[in-house]
């Protein structure tokens, strides 16, 4: 399952993303360091199910949503220094080592200091929040670099080692793949025995941009100043106006039956009568909703998903006529999986004897038969033939 870490500095909104995202029971509180542990949960990703396009009839969607999970980790509060051991320190970057991208979760309303503590409404530039997280993260790789750095130079020199190749092995334990490494080194552009301190520095910024790939969530947009949000989204990153709390109001509504929300959709409807404080608040999410399109959080996830981390949805079946598995269960099952990826890789993902005794595959939309170098594409369906 996709591992997406829920990243900022304390009382941003992390918590309440989190929740609203997960509906888990956590610690929510207006002052910093309220998670000290990281909270895991489930979310998921809300895309077209192919049933539609297909025209059968499955079970395992919602009004035609296909809702496919992946796991958040929240963890604790960032503040400047952490790298050097400030708050929670390194134990707060070591717990985003597993992540395989990072929502930032932006206090947008610029009504927190850079350490979480309440201020002003609009005194705080939420750019500087956006700056401070992807420092932090570099300093915290420079940091791992420079620590043996002269001798893993040294060895790559006089050895005649792949500098890319011995780099990965290096960093194997921080999730990083040979291409990243790679793509990095050709931006430092100099032998590594050449590198100075600079070098190193500008290394790790480039390593940070490939391997911890974001989408910011500019939280607390429903009482954000205008300049905020404008500032925010011109920056050269995908950021998406989000309320953290509007969301979690929409999804608790929901499940006690008040409305029929759909997480992502952009309206909702009232489904019971309503007392005066329940009206205002939903007549106030509306407004918000209609002016960014929903409350932001299902878009940060599926935008991070599918945009950012370049992945697409396939089906397996084992019957390609009538799209089931072998009890009758129609696409019972959709994969997450990246772009690029063959369905002979995809048969390791569905068991590894599966991949072992790969046979060939059928395209079951189109009832050819493929075989293991077929590159999948979004809203395949598949049956592969094995001899296990």
């Amino acid at each position: 399952m996709i591992e997406i870490g829920i990243a900022g500095k304390p009382n941003a909104g992390k918590s309440t993303f989190f929740k609203s995202a997960t509906l888990i029971d956590v610690a929510i509180a207006e002052y910093p360091f309220t998670t000290i542990e990281p909270n895991v949960g489930i979310a998921y990703v809300r895309t077209r199910c192919v049933c539609r396009e297909l025209g059968v009839e499955c079970d395992r969607c919602v009004e035609g949503w296909r809702f496919i999970p992946v796991k958040l980790i929240d963890v604790a509060g960032l503040v400047p220094g952490a790298h050097e051991g400030r708050g929670l320190g390194n134990e707060f970057l070591d717990n985003l080592r597993q992540a395989e991208g990072i929502i930032h979760v932006v206090d947008s309303s610029g009504s927190t200091d850079e350490e979480g503590n309440e201020i002003g409404l609009g005194e705080r530039d939420p750019i500087e929040d956006v700056k401070f997280l992807n420092e932090e993260l570099e300093m915290w790789l420079f940091g791992i670099l420079k620590r043996n750095w002269s001798k893993i130079s040294r060895r790559i020199h006089i050895e005649k080692k792949d500098p890319a190749k011995f780099l990965t092995e290096q960093l194997a334990g921080l999730g990083f793949e040979e291409w990243m490494v790679r793509s990095a080194l050709k931006v430092v552009g100099k032998p590594v025995h050449e590198f100075r301190e600079c070098d190193l520095r500008l290394l790790a910024g480039e390593l940070r941009k490939v391997r911890m790939r974001m989408v910011i969530a500019a939280n607390k947009a429903d009482k954000a100043p205008e300049e905020n949000l404008k500032r925010l989204i011109g920056l050269d990153e995908i950021v998406i106006p989000t309320s953290a709390y509007y969301e979690l109001a929409l999804r608790i509504a929901s499940k006690n039956n008040y409305i029929r929300y759909l997480p992502g959709d952009e309206d909702f409807e009232v489904l019971k009568p309503l007392n005066e404080r329940q009206k205002r608040l939903l007549d106030r999410i509306r407004d918000f909703m209609g002016k960014f399109r929903g409350t932001g959080v299902q878009s940060v996830i599926n935008r991070l998903v599918f945009e950012v981390l370049d992945y697409i949805v396939v089906y397996p079946v084992e019957d390609e006529n009538k799209f089931t598995d072998g009890k009758g269960n129609v696409l019972p099952d959709a994969f997450l999986v990246k772009k690029g990826t063959t369905v002979g890789e995809f048969a390791y993902r569905i068991h590894t004897e599966i991949g072992e005794s790969f046979i060939y595959a059928v395209d079951a939309k189109r009832r050819v038969r493929i075989g293991e170098d077929y590159e999948l594409k979004n809203n395949d369906v598949v049956k592969i033939v094995s001899a296990k």
